[in-house]
């Protein structure tokens, strides 16, 4: 069965919960005294003004741009965050407020309706008579920085300050909007009732799903996914695919044929406590610490040698409450696949640093491990590692996805013809020089732990680490399984069989299709759970992968 690549959740809604076109959208706000338009950073501001000139022309309109604060003091203000460093900054704890020059605001004209569009707009008109929030996925973000000229600056600017802020703001509007607009697709926006919005959410939150996965490639890339996944041709290779990165992945909202897109970080702002479970709350808060991707080396070529930070670094240097330690599930390997890690015994610490900063040869200093389909490799963080060529790997680790210090990458350049960044003194600075042959073997490379057996099933535990907040479970089955979430949040991966159906014992959701190799989420809320095989799995083994957030207490 085909990899779903815009799965949708199904709104039980009526047609007039759901506009499309800027004509039935701005229908919809004639005649009304006040209107205020917020926007995500990224979504086009210009634009919606354009349209909302055109449509209401008796309207008088305000953007917020016009009243931030010049650009040299905005630099001034962001600067601590952003720092020096060409890829890396700190997490900030500004309010949107502090970008404004509040005493430039609209005045009401006793004879025009006033309309108010951009970033802010509650800030200067608190209590319109509409309130809509325009809302973007960070991906789609991604993909207009792209087309500009400065797009890691964009980028990062964006990761540690802009969409932070944004998302303080955004929170609490989300609960009184009166519509949501999506414009992502720019030739066919979309509105829904907030209404109708925080009903789709609340029972998402309550039955499994997927987030919109999306793909992208990079210097060593392969050609699995595409042809797994059925992706098109046109990019030489595809690298990643981000599939529960739900700070950038986008929810699909299903209103007949009709896909409203809006960011899967509006579920984990609006229903932390539902989807995450309590506990997992009250450590993380209103985050999604578990990160499901995949790397595609097959027939490409090896990652870069990497290490990601020590938490104590990671909250020091960058501002984070946790850091990026992850694991390597072989989902498939080619005859020749390997995976670096850890330091040979013995090494020389000073001739490697050397070498690192010349010309570093990966198998003089580090060690080897062949990678058959099925293994999983334990990576905290400190740990040094590189996936080699020829490896489908699905990555399970920390959501802190951006803190990877490339300490060698094979002297190559980015697709953009660009060195790499290197970043050999934060990488060094966490680097475990003891991590070597013997320590690995000894205590990442563990064999997988009997858990569980039934007449159709075998669990077992497969990783991660024990100094690593996530644990992770196999099951093989060929009947029906019963999976008790633990009133936690649990990211599966079907990585064996071609099919299987979701569905709750005491009928609470609607049963859900899995084809492979797709990952989907199920909420604390939704309770137990079971998965069968289904369709063209019918009599064979498949095998699932479970990720969820050990009860520390």
């Amino acid at each position: 069965m085909p990899f779903e690549k815009q799965p949708y959740v199904a709104v039980d809604a009526r047609a007039a919960d759901c506009e499309q076109g800027w004509l039935a959208i701005f229908n919809r706000l004639r005649g009304v005294r006040s209107v205020a338009i917020e926007c995500y950073p990224g979504v086009d501001e210009d634009a919606i003004a354009s349209e909302a000139s055109a449509a209401l022309p008796d309207a008088f309109l305000f953007l917020t741009s016009g009243a931030r604060r010049p650009a040299c003091e905005v630099d001034r203000l962001i600067a601590p965050y952003l720092t020096e460093d060409p890829v890396f900054g700190r997490i900030c704890d500004l309010t949107l407020d502090q970008f404004f020059d509040n005493g430039a605001g609209p005045e009401f004209l006793a004879d025009r309706p006033l309309v108010v569009i951009g970033q802010g707009a509650t800030m200067f008109l608190p209590n319109p008579t509409i309130l809509i929030y325009a809302d973007m996925p960070r991906w789609e973000i991604q993909q207009r920085q792209r087309r500009g000229d400065s797009a890691a600056k964009d980028y990062k600017r964006g990761y540690f300050v802009d969409w932070r802020v944004a998302d303080r703001w955004k929170r609490p509007l989300l609960d009184r909007a009166d519509f949501l607009l999506d414009t992502t697709d720019r030739a066919a926006p979309k509105m829904i009732t907030g209404e109708s919005f925080r009903a789709a959410l609340a029972a998402t939150a309550h039955r499994p799903f997927r987030v919109v996965p999306f793909f992208d490639p990079g210097p060593w890339g392969g050609q699995w996914m595409r042809r797994v996944c059925g992706l098109p041709d046109g990019p030489p290779n595809y690298a990643w695919c981000f599939n529960c990165v739900p700070e950038e992945n986008s929810l699909l909202l299903g209103y007949g044929d009709v896909r409203v897109e809006i960011p899967a970080m509006d579920l984990v702002l609006r229903h932390p406590r539902e989807l995450l479970g309590e506990r997992v709350y009250e450590r993380f808060g209103a985050e999604f610490p578990i990160r499901f991707d995949f790397l595609d080396t097959m027939d490409g070529g090896n990652l870069s040698v990497q290490v990601h930070p020590l938490a104590p670094y990671a909250r020091e240097h960058f501002g984070v409450a946790y850091t990026q330690d992850e694991s390597y599930y072989i989902l498939d390997a080619g005859p020749d696949a390997s995976v670096y890690l850890g330091l040979k015994t013995g090494v020389d610490r000073d001739r490697m640093v050397a070498d690192l900063r010349s010309d570093f040869d990966a198998d003089c200093y580090l060690t080897r491990w062949p990678a058959r389909r099925h293994d999983h490799f334990s990576i905290p963080a400190g740990t040094i590692h590189c996936a080699g060529r020829n490896c489908l790997v699905l990555e399970i680790s920390a959501t802190p996805y951006i803190f990877t210090f490339k300490l060698w990458d094979w002297n190559r350049f980015g697709l953009d013809g660009k060195p790499r960044p290197i970043h050999l003194d934060h990488g060094l600075a966490n680097l475990q020089w003891e991590r070597d042959t013997e320590w690995v073997r000894g205590n990442l490379l563990t064999p997988c732990e009997p858990v569980a057996s039934g007449e159709s099933f075998r669990e077992e535990r497969t990783g991660l680490d024990r100094s690593q907040f996530i644990e992770t479970r196999r099951h093989w089955f060929r009947g029906p399984v019963r999976h008790s979430n633990g009133a936690t949040v649990n990211v599966l991966n079907l990585v064996q069989g071609d099919e299987i159906t979701v569905e709750s014992p005491s009928g609470s959701f609607e049963p859900m299709v899995i084809h492979y190799p797709e990952t989907f989420i199920v909420p604390a809320a939704a309770g137990d759970y079971i998965i069968r095989p289904s369709g063209p799995s019918l009599g064979t083994e498949c095998a699932t992968v479970k990720a969820y957030v050990r009860d520390c207490g």
